[in-house]
Order: structure tokens, then C-alpha cells, then sequence
């Protein structure tokens, strides 16, 4: 083998893994060196993921070590990496970085658009809550606005170079995320139960008051039908006789008669009490004209009255 051959093979020597095999074995040598960030000493995780991200933005495994680091627990460039990648791109014309003393400015090309900059200034610094903040920011104030200029102009024109990923700097300027505490678990409230069924007897006692409403315009079919779901449960059938057409308008239920038993003057007479609750407008007069059903004696004209009593609240409920 000549000296150029022997040469040649030595260039052509590269660790670079070419299986995901490789790559975990490759990535156990590396947590296992001294020579690799402390994100990723001993993490042969780490190491296979940056290896990974390196691969898709174009960065030798060994130069994705050095320059991608987990920051907040995000992977992340640094900023020299990220202009050397974007310089290296044949979608770049330029790069030029200025700095005045109080602001930065990067100005980038895109080939085939328009230049485009950025600027970061100690006035955005002071607004970021950055300014006069201990570390780089206090000891190399320039060298930060520069990297912050760089991040927005290269994130923002060649974002398919860097496939995403945020400039380190950046990063490390961001508030780390806070436990919130644990998430609290809600029950589900149990379905409620079903609504009791109106049984035959009850429905042709009532149906006459539900149809007269609907007769008279107080209430619509409809919304009769919702306040009576709120109490109990319709078949279909029931529901198409609320809402039967009508021959004729019907009128009100008139009120109860009187059958007061004679040689009791003296008692409340269920005509009164009955012409009161047909008379109420409101529902507090209606339960005013209620309160005298007590008066009333005999124990069957007051049944009446309260079934009468229940009839007109529904009515007036669904004015």
C-alpha cells in the first residue's frame, strides 16, 4: 500500500453509524467518555437522541455532542453551530452581524428573497427582564445581544436548516416551568334517575289543563312538554296527544263550584277559594288564594281545589 493509498484511507475514517445497532453501541462509548457534556455523561440516551437530531440538521455525531444541549429539557444549538450550519446551506448568501454599543443587528439573505434583519437592543434586554440579570447578561452584555440578533434573523428565514430547534442562548434565558402541584381528579356526578312515568290515570286527569294552555296561547306545545319532562317521563303516544291538533279553541278550566255543605256558614266556601286561584295573575297571588283552602271543610272540595290549585300554577309557570 503506497503512502497516498494509506492516506487516503486514514480521510476516509468515520464513526459516524450507519445501523441503529451501531448507533446504541456507539452511544454506550460516549456516556461512558470524559470527553462529552455532562447532559450526556453516563445518559447513553441522551447521546443516541443527539446523534439522531445531528444526523437530520447535518452535524457529525461527534460535533452534535458538542454542540446540542439539553436545556430546560429541551434540545437545543449553540449559537456558533447554528451560523455555522446556516452559512454552510446553499440556501444562504450572507450572514453580517453589527453591534453599535446598545444594539445588535443580523442581517441574512435568503437566495432568491429579499435581505432581511434583526435587532436586539438593551431596550428589549430591560423589557425581557434581562438587563443587569447575574451571568453572561452582566459580564458580556454585547456578546448576548449578538446571539439573541442571530437567533430571531436565522430562526425566522432559515427555519427548514435548523429543522427547528431553538438557539441554546435563547433557551437558557427562559423561565424553567413550574410544578403546579398534582392535577385534581373530578367525579363524574352519577346520572341522575330517571323520572317516573305518568301513569294512564294521571295523564287523563292532567292532559285537559296541558291541552287548555296550549288552546289559549299561554304555552306551546313544546314547552309544555319540556316542563312536564322536569317531573316525569312521556311515551310517544302521550307526547302526540299534547300536541293533537285542536277542533275548536278551547278556553280555561273553569274554576271548581261551590259545594259547601249548608249549616256551615261559617267555613271558607270552596266557590270563593276557587274563583280567587282562577282570578290570581301571578303565581305569589295565586299562593296567597292557596293559603285559604284550609279554611275550607269538607276534605273532598279541598282535594279539588289543590288539584285545581296544581293546575293553574303550571298554567301561569308556562305564561
Amino acid at each position: 500500500m503506497t503512502d497516498s493509498t494509506a492516506i487516503a484511507t486514514r480521510q476516509q475514517f468515520d464513526l459516524s453509524p450507519q445501523t441503529f445497532e451501531q448507533a446504541l453501541t456507539f452511544s454506550n462509548y460516549l456516556a461512558d467518555s470524559d470527553m462529552v457534556p455532562k447532559d450526556f455523561k453516563g445518559k447513553p440516551g441522551n447521546c443516541l437522541v443527539a446523534i439522531q437530531w445531528g444526523m437530520e440538521i447535518g452535524l457529525k455525531p461527534l460535533q452534535a455532542m458538542q454542540n446540542i444541549a439539553v436545556i430546560n429539557g429541551r434540545p437545543s444549538l449553540w449559537g456558533d453551530a447554528v451560523i455555522a450550519l446556516v452559512r454552510s446551506s446553499s440556501l444562504c448568501e450572507y450572514v453580517i452581524e453589527e453591534d453599535d454599543g446598545f444594539a445588535a443587528t443580523c442581517r441574512v439573505k435568503r437566495r432568491g428573497e429579499p435581505e432581511q434583519y434583526r435587532t436586539f437592543s438593551m431596550d428589549d434586554a430591560k423589557a425581557a427582564g434581562l438587563l443587569g440579570k447575574a451571568g453572561p447578561w452582566t459580564q458580556y452584555p454585547k456578546r448576548m445581544r449578538q446571539m439573541r440578533a442571530r437567533a430571531f434573523a436565522v430562526r425566522d428565514v432559515f427555519p427548514d436548516v435548523l429543522k427547528g430547534l431553538p438557539v441554546a442562548e435563547e433557551v437558557q434565558d427562559m423561565p424553567t416551568e413550574r410544578h403546579m402541584g398534582d392535577v385534581e381528579q373530578v367525579q363524574r356526578a352519577a346520572p341522575a334517575a330517571p323520572q317516573p312515568a305518568y301513569t294512564p290515570e294521571q295523564f287523563a286527569q292532567l292532559l285537559p289543563t296541558w291541552r287548555n294552555a296550549i288552546a289559549a296561547r299561554k304555552a306551546t306545545a313544546d314547552s309544555v312538554i319540556g316542563k312536564i319532562k322536569t317531573k316525569g317521563t312521556l311515551t310517544a303516544e302521550q307526547e302526540a296527544a299534547i300536541r293533537a291538533p285542536f277542533d275548536q279553541p278551547a278556553t280555561q278550566a273553569e274554576p271548581v263550584t261551590d259545594v259547601q255543605p249548608k249549616g256551615e256558614p261559617e267555613a271558607m266556601a270552596e266557590k270563593t277559594v276557587g274563583e280567587r286561584m282562577h282570578n290570581a295573575a301571578t303565581l305569589d297571588a295565586l299562593f296567597e288564594a292557596a293559603d285559604l283552602i284550609g279554611e275550607v271543610a269538607d276534605p273532598e272540595a279541598r282535594a279539588r281545589l289543590t288539584q285545581y290549585f296544581d293546575e293553574r300554577k303550571f298554567a301561569l309557570e308556562s305564561e
